[in-house]
């Protein structure tokens, strides 16, 4: 399923739909959280919330439920130098369905007033188990375009983001805290009318390559190893004239589920047919894909 927050030019809050293949598209809202919030990641059915009028303020919920946890605050004091929790380069939720867990993180780079980011990069992590914050330090350079951010991707223990050069995805493994650095396919380019976006598929990341023509859809099928394989061409022919603006959101092995500026389309791998699920009938303030993510309904708890 894909979820998508509907902002209207004329109204100051947003509306959330979600479009499945099979229900259709449904819409539910967030006003059990009594906040105006922006959804910033989802994972196994729960959502990560940041708070617009009160910044650092953050949920977890599930909006199945109606469940929600307000996390405690990362700091009991301002820091003045470094902020990550209010401004955030990354936000990531993974939870454990096994067992029965969940993390967020947050992390960005250090900034002096009046200074560039100096490569320092703090990262804190949540768990829900000692509902508490813990923090570490390390050095990174990489930088995320906006849909870089959104396509956070949690498998086999980490939070995995594809970084805005497209030479690697840079993982963090939440056992051992540590970032990794993970090549992407050697037939993969970048560039001259190629764009390449991180998507997860049964448990194992996936890359999407889409070209003027051509939507390529690569599996890692080795973790450890780092084996790829592509499992998937799709002629992009009688799309041609949204293929500029078409992003993919989320797929299953029957599916993919793409954004464009005011569509939501989806793609059937074994009839190779297109179909248009949702499409804005009104003056949208912002393109769906930039507020679209991945959705699964689960009743995972949040408190």
């Amino acid at each position: 399923m894909v979820l998508v927050e509907i902002s209207d030019s004329t109204e100051s809050k947003s509306n959330l739909i979600c479009v499945d293949n099979l229900r259709g598209v449904s819409e539910f809202s967030l006003d059990f959280l009594k906040d105006r919030v922006k959804v910033r990641a989802s994972c196994n059915g729960l959502l990560c919330c940041s708070s617009i009028p009160d910044k650092g303020v953050y949920y977890v919920c599930n909006p199945m439920t109606r469940e929600f946890k307000l996390l405690p605050k990362s700091r009991e004091r301002p820091v003045t130098r470094f902020y990550p929790d209010v401004e955030a380069t990354l936000v990531g939720l993974a939870c454990d369905l096994s067992g029965n867990k969940f993390n967020v993180v947050l992390a960005g780079h250090h900034r002096t007033f009046g200074h560039r980011p100096d490569g320092t990069f703090i990262c804190l992590i949540f768990d829900s188990d000692s509902n508490k914050w813990r923090k570490f330090v390390s050095f990174q350079e990489d930088h995320f375009t906006h849909m870089n951010k959104n396509q956070v991707v949690f498998v086999n223990g980490a939070l995995h983001w594809l970084t805005r050069s497209y030479s690697y995805i840079l993982a963090l493994d939440l056992d051992y805290e540590i970032w990794r650095k993970i090549s992407l396919p050697d037939e993969v380019s970048y560039g001259t009318g190629n764009r390449v976006y991180l998507l997860e598929s049964s448990g194992c990341l996936s890359l999407i390559q889409i070209s003027d023509a051509w939507m390529k859809i690569w599996v890692m099928k080795d973790y450890e190893r780092e084996l790829w394989h592509m499992v998937d061409g799709v002629s992009l022919r009688c799309i041609r004239g949204l293929v500029p603006g078409i992003f993919p959101i989320t797929q299953t092995g029957e599916y993919v589920f793409l954004a464009t500026l005011k569509q939501v389309l989806v793609y059937h791998r074994r009839s190779r047919v297109w179909k248009e699920m949702y499409s804005v009938k009104n003056s949208a303030t912002l393109p769906l894909w930039f507020s679209a993510h991945a959705f699964r309904s689960t009743i995972f708890p949040c408190d």
